[in-house]
């Protein structure tokens, strides 16, 4: 072994120490919320520390999946759904309208297609919150304010889905395209059949992406909704926690409801990480 690979094996157990101590700093707010949503709402208040429950309760859980009397008094199994069906429907859209776009700015040759494509980079300049006023207002106008239509139409493209895709199509060789049009393929057949399934691991990094930035979505569909029945898990929760819906001091509940929220996040980034690593690293090699 190099002097210059070589490391003192007190460094590498003080590197592994600290990874160690990042790992549990970092997991134990999530360990925290479930032990405590087995927990009742007294002894989640008195003695919140515990890893223990004792008793276990499945109170919380009942409630939150529609289970028993106190079920009545939220509507989780219906913020779930919205979650998911919003989810998907924007992730479907984004997939294909983000690599549709990617690809026209990084593979067609067009008058202005730098200017379009630095128009669309500048919007990332726009803070989304200075968006609110003029998004609701055009719900209202177009009658989509507080309804599914209106929580994914505007949600269904996104600056950095674009430019993301517009990065792996850039390395794509031209090779493959040419051999395309000989065979006589036209745009529409190169586009669908020989060009992305190249760019696979950016699809699934974007896959990731949208799923998580519209699971997590709460400023958008706070502007966009009103009503409980088009509430997602997010805004739900958040209602809850702010006592709107009159949830008290139900620290099971609460923490059962936010690991819920986290969950689905939690299991698609490891069921896609090793793909969706190698999408975000492939994808920044070429500008």
């Amino acid at each position: 072994m190099s002097a210059r690979t070589y490391s003192p094996p007190y460094k590498r157990a003080l590197g592994y120490t600290g990874l160690i101590v990042l790992a549990v700093l970092f997991i134990f707010p999530f360990v925290f919320s479930v032990v405590n949503s087995f927990k009742t709402t007294a002894q989640a208040t008195n003695d919140a520390i515990s890893l223990v429950p004792n008793p276990v309760s499945l109170a919380a859980w009942k409630q939150i999946f529609g289970v028993g009397p106190a079920a009545a008094t939220t509507d989780f199994p219906r913020w779930l759904f919205n979650s998911v069906f919003v989810s998907v429907f924007i992730t479907v859209g984004r997939i294909f309208l983000d690599s549709l776009a990617g690809y026209a700015l990084a593979r067609l040759r067009f008058p202005g297609r730098k200017m379009i494509f630095g128009f669309i980079i500048a919007t990332l300049a726009v803070p989304s919150v200075v968006l609110l006023i003029p998004i609701f207002l055009v719900l209202k106008q177009f009658g989509i304010f507080n309804s599914y239509e209106g929580m994914i139409l505007p949600m269904l493209a996104d600056v950095t889905g674009i430019f993301l895709m517009r990065q792996f199509f850039l390395q794509v060789p031209d090779a493959l395209e040419e051999a395309g049009r000989v065979d006589g393929a036209n745009i529409w057949q190169i586009y669908w059949k020989l060009v992305l399934p190249v760019v696979r691991p950016g699809l699934i990094a974007l896959t990731i992406l949208s799923f998580q930035a519209s699971w997590n979505q709460f400023q958008f569909f706070e502007v966009a909704t009103i009503s409980p029945k088009y509430f997602t898990l997010v805004t739900g929760l958040a209602n809850i926690v702010g006592g709107g819906l009159s949830a008290g001091n139900q620290f099971p509940l609460k923490l059962g409801a936010s690991v819920l929220t986290v969950l689905p996040m939690v299991i698609l980034f490891v069921v896609l990480q090793k793909y969706f690593m190698r999408g975000a690293t492939a994808g920044s090699v070429k500008g």
